[in-house]
């Protein structure tokens, strides 16, 4: 039998401050309440700053890459001043701690980008120069690709500060992921989804994963209610991608695992950072072999890319 959290000493689950990082770990609470039958009162929202929150000045890669939205957290989970961690799992490092693991993922949100302009309907209808605001190299990149006549410029921040920027016109469009409009309730914000074949999101995106220690088997009995099978085999897949390609938030690199019927399909593609070239592959096969087809899905591009392929 699990057991329950003592209501002496809530739950503490741990998140990043934003608005969204705070909807995910509400989400987290309600469904392992709801799954239990425990009311809120047996969980503690416990906000933690991470060094990507606070540097907000600089893009990314010059901070450090993945775990910047993670460090902190991990570090709570690890000391025992959380039980839990909610993370996107998009930000999160294909490579973890030895003593912590992730084995619950919520059903996954859309996957898509979100094209966002208070003066343009989508990508095509932007006239050469337009200037267009993300932090996102991946982003960055496949723009660059299609569209080598627009301006791009560095946009950081939360969904609500991005959105502020563009009011204040330092860009005329940007992208947010539709995951996270649609957790906050504010779909209205974009002009559309961007089809994944015209743009394939980051690999994870729209996913909810928790972290535990690993030896704590109350943990893993209580999220073991609330893990979404199919959601694991997807994400399974594209991070085993994700990690023979030794991708970071320098690296643009695009997957997307999609489960029809009893089948996986896998979509990646890695680009130069300047946008100059493009390569893609895909992979399909049972659920049970996701890691496998990740890796291979990988190794194939890697080999079509050469050693230089990233400079």
């Amino acid at each position: 039998m699990t057991q329950m959290p003592d209501p002496s000493r809530p739950l503490k689950i741990g998140t990043r401050g934003s608005m969204l990082a705070l909807a995910q770990a509400y989400e987290t609470r309600n469904r392992l309440a709801a799954a239990h039958g425990l009311s809120a009162d047996a969980f503690e929202i416990v906000v933690i700053k991470t060094t990507g929150d606070r540097i907000i000045d600089r893009p990314l890669k010059e901070i450090g890459g993945k775990g910047l939205f993670t460090r902190e957290i991990e570090d709570a989970l690890i000391g025992g001043q959380i039980d839990l961690a909610v993370h996107s799992m998009k930000d999160m490092p294909t490579i973890q701690p030895d003593d912590l693991v992730i084995d619950c993922l919520l059903p996954r949100e859309d996957v898509r980008d979100a094209f966002v302009s208070p003066h343009f309907d989508s990508i095509a209808a932007m006239p050469t120069g337009a200037v267009v605001g993300t932090s996102s190299l991946r982003r960055r990149a496949q723009l660059a690709n299609r569209r080598p006549d627009l301006t791009i410029v560095e946009f950081r921040g939360n969904v609500q500060t991005r959105l502020r920027k563009l009011d204040d016109g330092v860009a005329s469009a940007t992208f947010l992921a539709m995951a996270g409009l649609s957790r906050l309730d504010m779909l209205d914000a974009a002009r559309g989804p961007i089809d994944p074949a015209e743009m394939l999101p980051a690999v994870a995106q729209g996913a909810i994963g928790i972290e535990r220690r690993k030896e704590d088997d109350r943990a893993a009995r209580l999220l073991a209610a609330i893990h979404d099978g199919p959601t694991g085999h997807r994400i399974a897949a594209e991070r085993a991608y994700l990690a023979r390609l030794d991708g970071s938030c320098q690296t643009p690199i695009a997957g997307l695992a999609e489960i029809r019927e009893k089948s996986l399909l896998l979509r990646g593609e890695i680009l130069r950072p300047d946008g100059s070239a493009r390569i893609s592959g895909y992979r399909e096969g049972g659920v049970a072999d996701a890691e496998t087809m990740g890796a291979d899905l990988a190794d194939e591009l890697l080999g079509r890319a050469g050693k230089d392929f990233f400079s």
